[in-house]
Parts: C-alpha cells; structure tokens; sequence
C-alpha cells in the first residue's frame, strides 16, 4: 500500500514519519515565500517612489541593515509580507487539511480491506497491510448462521486481489512459484492416470483468477490449452504465458483470436485449442472448454469416475429452439460498433440466411461442453461439419448452436436421436448456471449480485453448489465474493487429499 505526501513526486511506505515530513516541508516554503515576496514588493516600492523621494541606495531588503528605507517603505514591506504570510498560513492549513483527510482515507481504507490471494502465495503488497479472513468453511457449508453473518460482512469491505503484475512476478521464477502452488504434490490415482483430460481455456481478464482455476483443475498427466484473447493487456499475456511455461503440460493455443462477444470469433477459439489437443502426445479421452468465470464443483477423480459412465457418449445442452432463438441464426448478422457494454457485437440485418447444410436442424445450448476424443476426432475432418461451421459464421452467438447441433447429427459418435426429449441446463452437467427469471422455483434465490440476468455466486450458495451434481458452475468474481472460492478450493484440496494413489 503507498501513501502519496502532499509533496509532488513524494512516495512513503506505510509506517514512514509522512507528517513530520510534511511539515518541515511547509514550514520551508513559507520562508522562502517571505524571503522573495519582501524582495519583489520593495523592488515595486522603490520604482513607485521615485518621483517624491528622489534616488534611493538599494541594500539587502528586510535585512537588519534597512535602517535607510524611508517609514512609508518599511510600512508598506510590513504590509505585504503581513499578508503573504496570511496567505501561506492558509495554503499550509488547506495542505495539512487534505493530507489529514487522505491519511484519514487511507487508514478506513485499509482497515476495511481483505486481501485475496490463493492459497500459498504472498505478494509484497499484502505483506504491508495483512488483512486475511478468518472463515470456517465447513459451517458456511452447514449454513451456520454465525459464519455466513462473517461472510456476509467480509464480502462488504474492499476486496484487494492479486493483479495481473503479481502473477507475472510470481511464476518469474517457476520452481519458487510450483512449489508454493503444490503443483507437483497432487495425488492421483491409478484410475485418474488412465483417464486423463483434456481442457480449452478461453480467457481475456483477470491472470490470478485463470491460475486459481487451472491449479483446481489441474493433474500432471492431464494437458491443458490456454487462449487469450488478442485484446488482453500485456501484463495478463505475459502471465498466462508464464503459467505454460512453468508447467509441461500447459500451452498456449498455436493460434489466436480477436474475440468479440456473441461472434464467431468465440467458437473459433475452442476450436483452435481441439485442434492443438488432437495434436498433441497426450491422449486424452475428453475435452472440456472453461472461461475466467467458471470454477470446478469436483475433484478430478470424482470427475473420471463420472465420465466413465457415459460410456463415449457426450455431456452438453441440446434443445430445440424457440421462436425467439431461431432469429439468431435465421437472419444474417453483421459486427458492428454499438454504444453500451461489449462495444462490438453481431447485429441483425434484414438479410434472411439460406437453410443449414445438408439438412441440418438446429438445435441450441450454451458454450459449454464435454466431448469424447472419438467425436472430436470425426467432426475434425467431417464436411458435413465444416460446411455448417461456415453456414454459422455470421449467425449471432453460434457456440450456442454449434455443438448443441452436431451432438444431434446422427453417425457422429455419441450422437443423440433427434426425437429425444431436450437436454436442459439442469440434465447437462457441464455447467450450473442461475438465471435471476428462474431463480425461486428452480434454484434458490442468488446472495451474491447478477450480471446479465446471471448469478454470481455467494458463499451461502456453497452447500447447493457442491450437492446439486453439476461438474463445473458459473459465475464465480472474487471481488463479489472471496470467501466462496477461498471455501470451494479448500472442499476440492479436501477431496485430492483423500484419493488413494
């Protein structure tokens, strides 16, 4: 934390002497204020005098020696530095005032503020002001009514989280920061080594919330693909190219998109990291697509023994859409500039689209899903596929369409008949999701805040999270709520220590 001196350029660290400082600086000033105020307003006295008193021999201004200035010119000095000093006296007492009020500031600041950082690690800025939490994640999963109160009252003060900078120092050094992380001490079972995963990372924002996620999700034999986006800062670049370099199995997608919401842009990002993840050494049975909002509800090994049951099958959404879904992808869209929040999205035209190839029907979902390796494998080199890829390029949001369909395309591997009853949010295990409409009668009601109609999650949420039988939830913000992270990775790291390797 750094305190800023009423001195310009002036920076002092918490516990440095910023009044005494402050002051000696004030009082120097008003000297030497006085000092060129008295010279420049005898300089003007003489030029005025002149014509009355005739010529005039110039000594040091306001020095003991001005014995030879006439009474009017030692009144009117007199006069000028009174009020100079009037004048700085209330300058240095404004200047005191704020500095007052921004120690003031700072200090209300700091106490009502909680720093959130993973588990092991301690950036320089936290080791100033130490403020962690004191929470007993179990009794916030029993919904004690004490600890959910202490979670209710954390989540009000100013949440200060690691930033994309402290990353990038953090895994500057990769044994420091693999060991701090316990990266090479998570247990796995003979089951898990022979089932490893896969998983496509899109993410743009927010560098200690993807790491938060890839070390909760992460096992050694599983390969993992991170995409950023094109537009992200350079810090969070550099920190996620960190992350991949420090671990053998992580990568960063050979290609990269520019990704602009609802667009195809989206959908091109997953693909691009399938397409590294077919290539790669690893052979993995399924692949699963995550973005820096999603958070895991199972551990790794409980995640396998799930996905053997399917059998090669896959797990995703795929419903049939409404009225309103069909003009997504019935009308053509074009990107374009629009003045509210994602600045860029695909708008519709007037134009109408031709019908899907090759008799496609459309069936629609979300982003989210897991395929198995032998689907992925045939829609990679499918025309059928490609063909409808293209069809969807200037449709609105077609990762909602895209996978929800093929999964219905009968001959793909895993496929599911048409004539199947829908598969919702709440049958797909891919992802929990609340919607504020819903909320009520399907779910409980959100205590965290929404954003777009969806709930970010609130530590009273963390008991129906973990039993409701999803694999992965969104949306998780640390700065809505540190604590139900802080207690998801602690009931996850409960059931690593658990597996028998």
């Amino acid at each position: 934390m750094w305190f800023f001196s009423g001195s310009v350029g002036d920076v002092y660290m918490a516990g440095e002497p910023l009044m005494t400082s402050l002051e000696s600086k004030v009082i120097n000033l008003i000297d030497l204020m006085n000092r060129i105020s008295c010279t420049l307003n005898v300089s003007e006295s003489f030029e005025n005098d002149k014509s009355t008193s005739g010529p005039f021999i110039i000594k040091p201004p306001c020095s003991s020696s001005s014995s030879s200035f006439s009474p009017r010119m030692k009144i009117r000095c007199g006069h000028h530095i009174h009020r100079l000093r009037h004048r700085c006296f209330l300058f240095s007492l404004s200047l005191l005032a704020v500095c007052l009020l921004k120690l003031v500031y700072i200090k209300v600041t700091v106490r009502d503020s909680v720093y959130i950082e993973p588990y092991g690690i301690t950036s320089s800025k936290a080791r100033n002001h130490l403020h962690r939490y004191d929470i007993n994640c179990t009794a916030v999963y029993e919904l004690d009514p004490v600890e959910i109160g202490k979670a209710l009252q954390i989540k009000r003060k100013v949440i200060v989280e690691l930033d994309d900078e402290s990353v990038v120092s953090l895994t500057a050094d990769c044994q420091t920061f693999i060991r701090a992380r316990s990266y090479n001490d998570v247990p796995v079972s003979e089951a898990e080594r022979g089932f490893p995963l896969a998983y496509s990372l899109v993410v743009h924002k927010n560098a200690p919330m993807v790491e938060r996620i890839l070390h909760a999700i992460y096992a050694p034999h599983n390969i993992y693909c991170i995409h950023y986006d094109q537009k992200s800062s350079p810090a969070f670049v550099k920190a996620v190219k960190n992350l991949a370099q420090c671990m053998p199995n992580v990568f960063i997608a050979s290609k990269l998109e520019s990704v602009e919401y609802a667009h195809i842009s989206r959908l091109n990002a997953d693909l691009n990291c399938i397409s590294d993840l077919l290539r790669s050494e690893v052979r993995w049975r399924y692949v699963i697509n995550l973005c820096g909002q999603d958070f895991p509800l199972k551990s790794n090994y409980e995640l396998v023994a799930e996905l053997k049951q399917l059998n090669g099958s896959n797990m995703l959404e795929s419903s049939r859409p409404s009225e309103l879904k069909k003009q997504r992808f019935s009308f053509k869209h074009e990107l374009r500039n629009v003045p509210y929040e994602y600045r860029r999205i695909p708008v519709k035209t007037t134009a109408a689209k031709q019908a899907p190839p090759h008799g496609i029907e459309v069936f629609i979902g979300s982003a989210y899903f897991v395929l198995s390796r032998d689907f992925v494998d045939h829609i990679s080199s499918s025309v059928v596929v490609k063909d409808f890829l293209s069809w969807s390029a200037d449709t609105y949001s077609p990762d909602e369409h895209f996978w929800a369909t093929l999964v219905r395309i009968p001959g793909l591997p895993g496929h599911v008949p048409r004539s199947e009853a829908d598969i919702t949010d709440l049958r797909s295990k891919t992802r929990l999701v609340k919607w504020n409409y819903l909320e009520g009668n399907l779910y409980p009601a959100c205590t965290g805040t929404h954003m777009r109609s969806v709930c970010i999650y609130g530590a009273a949420e963390l008991r129906w999270l973990l039993n409701f039988g999803h694999w992965f939830a969104n949306k998780f913000d640390p700065k809505v709520d540190p604590v139900l992270i802080k207690c998801l990775e602690e009931k996850l790291m409960e059931k690593r220590q658990s597996v028998k390797t």
